[in-house]
């Protein structure tokens, strides 16, 4: 498929153009924004959230805000950019205030999806039961532990490790210094590090890398990026279709 902007299909309107229209009074416009970026936002809700009611609502009140304060976008950063840290504020709002702390592990189906910077399923495990199931052990025991730490040091790791962005993208989405970004990170795979020694045993080592953009950061710190092993690959089902919230 032919692409114009930023990677946008040719002949359709750019997200920034997009955005602009809905601020016009365009009643489709941001519908159409929100379904193309829908997916990985959704992806990056239910990371942070630690599962899907509570992502849900964190993702509805990121796009009912974004929807609201449309006009206040000056165009410093991608629309995409300023959708994610519009989203994640939004969940970690809710996370600070209800003080969760979730354990339950994320859903199996969450790293299953084409074409959305997460994890695919590799041919060869799907040929080797034995290699998947030790994988799916692998990736169970470290989303359950992702989980576990602050919502700071989580959504960190999310952008930067799971989802793929670079340490200046995600300081813009958190708002905050490069250099706490970088520290989150290298505090939060820190303590992934010895939660995941404790469930899994030395012997087992990290998980394989697998996403599509891996983080290559140089000074991020010592600590290896966290790579999502794959699942099954179940359909997935993520928010309404469409519309404006």
């Amino acid at each position: 498929m032919t692409e114009g902007v930023a990677g946008t299909p040719a002949g359709e309107p750019t997200d920034a153009e997009l955005l602009a229209a809905h601020v016009s009074g365009d009643p489709d416009a941001f519908g159409t924004l929100f379904t193309r970026h829908r997916d990985r936002l959704w992806a990056v809700a239910v990371r942070t959230m630690g599962n899907p009611h509570d992502a849900a609502d964190g993702l509805q009140d990121g796009m009912v805000a974004a929807y609201r304060r449309a006009e206040t976008f000056r165009g410093d950063a991608a629309v995409t950019t300023w959708l994610h840290r519009v989203v994640v504020n939004a969940c970690l709002d809710r996370l600070r205030a209800s003080k969760v702390r979730r354990t339950e592990q994320l859903p199996d189906d969450l790293d299953e999806q084409r074409d959305r910077g997460s994890a695919r399923t590799a041919t060869s495990d799907r040929d080797d039961p034995e290699q998947a199931a030790i994988r799916d052990e692998r990736r169970r025991a470290l989303l359950g532990a992702l989980t576990t730490l602050p919502p700071e040091q989580r959504a960190a790791l999310v952008l930067v490790d799971m989802e793929g962005y670079s340490v200046a993208e995600v300081a813009v989405m958190l708002d905050c210094a490069e250099g706490t970004v970088k520290s989150r990170c290298a505090r939060g795979r820190d303590r992934l590090a010895h939660l995941l020694r404790d469930r899994l045993g030395d012997a087992t080592g990290p998980p394989p890398a697998s996403r599509d953009r891996p983080h290559t950061e140089p000074d991020v710190g010592a600590a290896r990026p966290i790579a999502v092993p794959p699942g099954p690959d179940p359909t997935t089902t993520t928010p309404g279709e469409g519309g404006a919230p």
